[in-house]
């Protein structure tokens, strides 16, 4: 999960660096082209896109730092966090719901990827297997029972359930 991640960043980072770089140069110097810089749409369209793509490049870089620190033989082995595949069952709708614990960047529903940051994430983090939670969600409160957990330390070491 962590070199899925790290690939991820990676390929976004390349991207915005070439954008920043070279595309975002030409977009200026033709809308410089243009004239009056002061009512000068695209210029300013250029302008703002090149301080979006310098912030998200800071951004990443500094997710790039974060991940570099994560040491996995220091994660819980056996509770809900960072990389953790986790299926839970909703009492109220008696759904079950499988997904991967992933960081702030990169949630997908679709893929079955949550955010650690998000308010499920928050509060799944640190329930055991077998354990009921209760989760403050934007439209109340869900009570949740983990029904199986795969932790990042346990995909790595290839346990599989």
């Amino acid at each position: 999960m962590l070199d899925e991640i790290r690939d991820k960043i990676e390929g976004e980072i390349v991207r915005l660096t070439e954008e920043l770089n070279v595309e975002l140069p030409q977009r200026i110097k033709t809308a410089m082209e243009h004239g009056d810089l002061r009512e000068n749409a695209e210029f300013k369209a250029a302008k703002e896109r090149q301080a979006f793509v310098e912030a998200r490049l800071n951004h990443l870089t500094s997710r790039m730092t974060e991940l570099s620190k994560i040491d996995v033989t220091q994660m819980p082995y056996d509770k809900v966090g960072f990389g953790s595949r986790v299926t839970i069952k909703d009492h109220d709708s008696g759904d079950d719901f499988t997904f991967t614990i992933t960081a702030g960047d990169f949630i997908d529903l679709d893929a079955g990827q949550v955010s650690l940051a998000s308010p499920i994430g928050r509060g799944l983090l640190g329930a055991v297997e077998g354990e009921d939670v209760v989760v403050a969600l934007p439209r109340g409160e869900r009570r949740y029972k983990v029904l199986s957990l795969l932790t990042l330390p346990q995909q790595l070491e290839g346990k599989s359930d």
